[in-house]
């Protein structure tokens, strides 16, 4: 088949072209990036301008017919023009700034006045991951509302928990979801904090001095930092940083990485448990009536998306190494050796966690639980769990612990060299009940027996957790609760 269209000549990362949402897509966008640069232009153009409509202006030789103008051409970009202006200053920004002056005659003067090449740089970096977390933030408070309400939904359902992934105590279905819900609440703090603890570089000048400014207002201090606060505030930050060399502190990125990171290894363990429970048949990812498991074997339901989310948050984790190293290498005020590896990792971290919640929120609303394979395989493991409490019965009636102990013994080593030796079912019980010793007991085998009486306080530890924990942490969220996946395979 012939291909159309000069996108598949080459590569295209499929963390876009397949997986991730538009928005997220749209954030570390061409568009995104240089409409927010002429922003960032605007708003030093409007601080810095002669105070005629904006009392607050400063003074300089910047007038509101300059600004308007740029605030007319702030979306139409000549994206062709600046590719070829690149191609001659070998410099992003320079580029920017004449292809802006182009269509900006009367403002062209003053456009990036006072300003260096990380006033736009590393100023739109700081809003792209503030605007980042805020779109993972409310898909993150529905992936856990989703598992809040199958917690809830499956609180006092039996099931084998495993230690080694060997069968142990019985938990239920919901206490193993609010393992999960633990370390998404986690995240979903972490998150939080690291996107209010984003601040705005401002404008600091070529080595963080402000020595640019400083000579534009004659030596006025005052002026140099309202002019800080003012660009600031229009950018939406509440703060800005105090000091700063050529750029923001690499640490920032550092720390806005690890918790995407931590995210990760969240979500490759919850996704991996799923998979081992879909081995057991005791719990499944949902299923597509023509979906196909295998080109080769019809009859197969593969966890494709728990496997997806697995795949990408290994790269996400992986991510985390980028930042680290960065910040290493960064001598003095700055080198530039940081740049081309941050266009990759930046979005690619962010794209990447968009899309594991975005699939992990498809796979908690429609996850199937099917009791009678937990049933059965509680039945397999529980006659030998119960032991303890088929001894302790027999004491209350006047057996001796010890010889009762014994006996258990014998039998649960007999059962289990049926189970083990020959492949058939674990029939401690039929040896209990055949056995006249037990005869004080059998009549109450079966309440000794109820899966029920083994969970301890997982069903009120469910409870406490999401009503103390989790619920009140989705409240900020409650109006984007709604948004349901429909995941595009």
């Amino acid at each position: 088949m012939e291909e159309s269209g000069e996108e598949f000549n080459k590569y295209r990362s499929p963390l876009v072209s397949r997986y991730a949402s538009k928005e997220m897509a749209y954030n570390f966008s061409d568009r995104k990036k240089f409409t927010t640069w002429r922003k960032l232009w605007i708003y030093l153009a409007k601080a810095e301008k002669i105070p005629e409509k904006w009392a607050r202006a400063l003074g300089l030789p910047v007038t509101e017919a300059q600004v308007a103008e740029m605030e007319s051409h702030a979306e139409d970009i000549d994206f062709a023009m600046a590719a070829e202006e690149e191609r001659k200053l070998r410099h992003d920004v320079m580029a920017h700034v004449h292809t802006f002056a182009h269509c900006c005659p009367l403002a062209a003067s003053i456009i990036h006045l006072g300003a260096t090449s990380c006033y736009v740089g590393d100023n739109t970096d700081l809003i792209m991951l503030r605007d980042g977390f805020d779109i993972l933030l409310p898909k993150l408070a529905r992936v856990i509302d989703r598992l809040a309400n199958f917690a809830e939904k499956y609180a006092d359902l039996p099931t084998l928990g495993f230690t080694h992934y060997q069968p142990a105590q019985l938990t239920t279905v919901g206490k193993r979801a609010c393992l999960w819900l633990q370390d998404l609440v986690m995240d979903m703090r972490n998150l939080q904090r690291a996107r209010d603890d984003l601040r705005f570089r401002g404008v600091k000048g070529t080595t963080g001095t402000q020595a640019s400014f400083l000579q534009l207002f004659q030596g006025d201090h005052e002026k140099v930092e309202e002019l800080d606060r003012m660009v600031t505030e229009m950018a939406g930050f509440k703060k800005a940083y105090l000091v700063t060399g050529q750029t923001y502190s690499r640490k920032v990125d550092i720390d806005s990485l690890s918790h995407l990171a931590s995210m990760g290894a969240t979500i490759h363990k919850i996704c991996t448990d799923i998979r081992l429970l879909a081995n057991l048949k005791e719990i499944e990812e949902p299923f597509e009536k023509e979906q196909i498991g295998s080109s080769a074997m019809p009859y197969k339901r593969n966890p494709m998306r728990c496997e997806r989310c697995c795949s990408l948050a290994r790269h996400l984790i992986a991510l985390l190494a980028d930042p680290l190293q960065t910040a290493s290498v960064q001598w003095l005020e700055r080198t530039l050796d940081d740049s081309a590896n941050r266009r990759i990792s930046l979005p690619e971290s962010f794209l990447t966690a968009d899309i594991i919640l975005s699939t992990l929120q498809n796979v908690a609303e429609g996850l199937v639980v099917y009791p009678k394979v937990i049933e059965r395989h509680i039945r397999q493991e529980l006659p030998f769990m119960a032991t303890e409490n088929i001894i302790m019965s027999m004491v209350k009636t006047g057996g001796n612990r010890q010889d009762c102990h014994e006996k258990i013994r014998v039998l649960s080593q007999q059962a289990a060299a049926v189970v083990k030796q020959e492949g058939g079912d674990n029939d401690l019980l039929s040896r209990v009940q055949a056995d006249s010793y037990f005869a004080p007991i059998l009549g109450h085998l079966d309440n000794i027996l109820d899966p029920k009486t083994f969970v301890g306080r997982a069903p009120q530890q469910v409870a406490r957790f999401l009503s103390e924990e989790v619920r009140p942490l989705l409240e900020p969220y409650k109006a984007k609760m709604d948004v349901k996946i429909e995941l595009e395979l």
